[in-house]
């Protein structure tokens, strides 16, 4: 509901870490309460079979390609004088994350399309998708089968984005940044991918973002057409459109929430 721009309550002001008076959004239990007095609890789980039923397949799905094409195993390299050896090897294990998480996006996108549609029927009080299969007969009826993978490119990308950004970078900082010699190095490195992973999924926002709003517009239901959003043509125009209104991370911080100027 956030990424789609939905703000029903109006802002509060508040004071930022300078002391300047700022306008803050509601934070997400404001606006949780705001559902269930609306919705009742019921109204928190909206979409919420479909996106099980997706996370799933998309389980599945790695599994059973990591059966097909299982990686073969490399010696652990972690000195400087192997930094061919250990860099080909980061690349041939990130390919083959990469392939597995394309496939599974695919296979389980169709319900995630599903899923973003259930939640945003709360804008304009919709009972258009009421169940998974119902509404996986009307998206094939109204959109075809494209209808399913709106919005699959942008998440793609970042998902390869991601994926490759967050394995170099941890790399090359176990690499060169940390000394072999230090008794905590192992621990280090241990952690040092969680950390790139968090760094990299703030810059890899707008993709997702991206990805969802298309997967919601001109599908007939209010938060996907005017006032919400223009009808996009493709998900560049999606991206365009953000960018210029400054909102290529509308929804990505959920407490501390600054209302656009």
């Amino acid at each position: 509901l956030l990424q789609v721009g939905h703000e029903p309550l109006p802002p509060t002001v508040g004071r930022n870490v300078l002391g300047r008076k700022v306008l803050y959004l509601p934070g997400f239990f404001t606006y949780a309460r705001h559902i269930v007095e609306v919705d009742g609890k019921r109204g928190l789980f909206r979409g919420l079979t479909p996106r099980l039923i997706s996370s799933t397949l998309s389980t599945i799905t790695r599994g059973s390609v990591k059966k097909a094409f299982p990686l073969e195993d490399m010696e652990h390299v972690s000195n400087k004088d192997d930094v061919k050896t250990s860099l080909r090897k980061v690349v041939k294990e990130t390919s083959h994350e990469m392939m597995m998480q394309c496939v599974s996006r695919v296979v389980s996108h169709p319900l995630h399309v599903i899923s973003m549609r259930c939640m945003v029927q709360f804008v304009g009080r919709e009972v258009k998708y009421s169940g998974v299969f119902s509404a996986i007969g009307r998206i094939f009826k109204e959109e075809g089968i494209l209808g399913f993978f709106v919005g699959l490119v942008p998440h793609i990308l970042g998902d390869v984005i991601f994926l490759w950004c967050c394995n170099l970078l941890a790399h090359f900082i176990n690499t060169y940044a940390v000394d072999d010699n230090f008794s905590q190095a192992s621990v280090i490195r241990s952690y040092t991918k969680f950390v790139m992973g968090i760094a990299v999924s703030m810059l890899t926002y707008p993709f997702l973002l991206v990805g969802d709003l298309m997967a919601v517009n001109n599908c007939g239901l209010r938060a996907g057409l005017p006032p919400y959003a223009p009808a996009f043509t493709s998900w560049i125009h999606c991206w365009r459109y953000l960018s210029a209104q400054g909102q290529l991370f509308r929804g990505s911080s959920l407490l501390f929430r600054r209302a656009p100027m």
